[in-house]
């Protein structure tokens, strides 16, 4: 198509904001990157208590490889084969993410990732970024920025086509753009946070323990998961409270973190040397959950990524859904000419989606935390994966379809919800086979004495 070439600011350089750059550049664009942290591929950049690692799965690698960053990015990661549970009794237990071999996931560390996605953006000849630069205002009617030095000076001013929020869940560019209209927002914070903690390789340069998966350590009152990383080492997330008698509050003393460990996860402490530095120096993470509409503005603003609908992260796909954003965006800013309509596709083609992700997360974190332990769990999981094998074309379990295929996440859950009647019906109908069996049985037994009698 000959399109006319746009000016478009994207306001974050994060992970969704560098990619979304990367993609407009491929259309023919003009692309401005303002960010108000430093570059992330410098000393200077800090996690802010973000997540140190990601799982990267089908939809993630879909968007990645639309750019051809996927072979880069899997050469960086460690996959993830199975989840190994390590139950309170102190059992462990592996549990296949799929049956198929590519049903696998990828861990991946955030400052690996988002080096290569920028490095990538910047290599395009149409793509600057500006880092340090906060935006003090939007105005939606003319597409203008007004951007500032985040070590002080003098404002600018850029006028664009297109402007692109990616600033994240508390993003200026959503405020303001929504301002005054009849917006829907809801932000939703679990009461529990996290803490980034280490299990460091064995003093023999060893993982400690199986390094291709995702370890969890399930706990009603707390939970803990640990992705593997390229050097042997593992970094864990645990979840628990911000207050209360189980709590990051209560974690106040060596011997308060010592025998919590001991009580709710007794295979962990003595993995984790540095556990008690740990737990005493890292900062806590917020964990929310964000729905809002509309999304975008015009034919002018638009919003990705948490900008538009943060998720927690129990199920893995808040950077696969955002690198998925950046797919369908482009898709339909190519497919219609009217820029108006693209934006309105877009949205009309992914919130309900997004939505859907949000509650799927909170079922998983329940999941996680009070039930991927248990007996009937695993049981079930593995009918759900026999019976994968078994009708390959029929029977797909809803986490392959959220994590092994690009199925829109709706979809996936009518799908797993139709899959679960079928299975249901099939129980009643083996249950109710077996109570007539065990009733003729019974009248035959009954038959046979009456006989005898005689």
């Amino acid at each position: 198509m000959n399109r006319r070439r746009e000016r478009v600011v994207v306001v974050g350089a994060g992970l969704a904001g560098s990619l979304a750059a990367l993609y407009l550049a491929r259309q023919g664009h003009e692309v401005d990157i303002f960010e108000r942290r430093p570059d992330p591929r410098s000393a200077l950049a800090g996690p802010e208590g973000r997540s140190i690692n990601l799982g990267l799965s089908a939809r993630g690698m879909r968007a990645l490889d639309g750019v051809g960053l996927l072979a880069d990015v899997l050469k960086h990661s460690v996959p993830m084969r199975d989840r190994v549970v390590h139950s309170p009794d102190g059992g462990v237990r592996a549990q296949p993410y799929g049956v198929r071999e590519h049903e696998i996931l990828h861990s991946v560390l955030r400052e690996e990732l988002i080096s290569l996605v920028v490095s990538a953006a910047e290599a395009e000849p149409r793509v600057r970024f500006h880092f340090d630069s906060l935006l003090t205002s939007l105005d939606r009617e003319t597409g203008t920025v007004r951007v500032a030095p985040t070590a002080g000076g003098e404002a600018s001013t850029v006028t664009a086509d297109l402007v692109v929020g990616a600033d994240g869940v508390f993003s200026t560019v959503r405020q303001q753009m929504q301002h005054g209209l009849r917006a829907n927002y809801a932000q939703d914070f679990l009461p529990w946070g996290y803490k980034e903690l280490t299990i460091p390789v064995g003093t023999d340069g060893q993982p400690r323990v199986r390094l291709e998966a995702l370890h969890v350590w399930p706990g009603h009152e707390a939970l803990m998961v640990a992705h593997p990383n390229r050097d042997g080492s593992l970094t864990c997330t645990l979840f628990m409270a911000h207050e209360g008698p189980v709590s990051f509050a209560a974690l106040d003393t060596p011997a308060a973190v010592r025998d919590f460990f001991r009580r709710r996860f007794p295979d962990a402490e003595e993995l984790m040397p540095d556990l008690v530095r740990e737990i005493t120096e890292h900062p806590v993470g917020h964990l929310v959950t964000v729905r809002t509409a509309p999304w975008r503005y015009a034919d002018r603003v638009v919003l990705i990524g948490d900008a538009a609908h943060a998720v927690y992260p129990f199920y893995g796909q808040g950077m696969n859904s955002a690198f998925e954003d950046c797919v369908v965006l482009d898709e339909c800013l190519t497919a219609h000419p009217d820029r108006a309509a693209a934006l309105a596709a877009y949205e009309a083609a992914r919130k309900p989606h997004t939505d859907v992700l949000a509650d799927l997360s909170t079922a998983n974190f329940e999941d996680l935390r009070d039930r991927v332990h248990r007996l009937g769990y695993s049981a079930s999981a593995a009918a759900d994966r026999l019976l994968a094998r078994l009708l390959p074309q029929r029977w797909v379990p809803l986490y392959a379809m959220v994590a092994h295929t690009t199925i829109p996440y709706a979809d996936a859950l009518a799908r797993a919800n139709r899959q679960d009647r079928i299975l249901r019906r099939a129980g009643a109908g083996l249950t109710l086979a077996a109570g007539l069996a065990a009733t003729a049985a019974a009248l035959r037994v009954g038959r046979r004495r009456r006989a005898a009698r005689r």
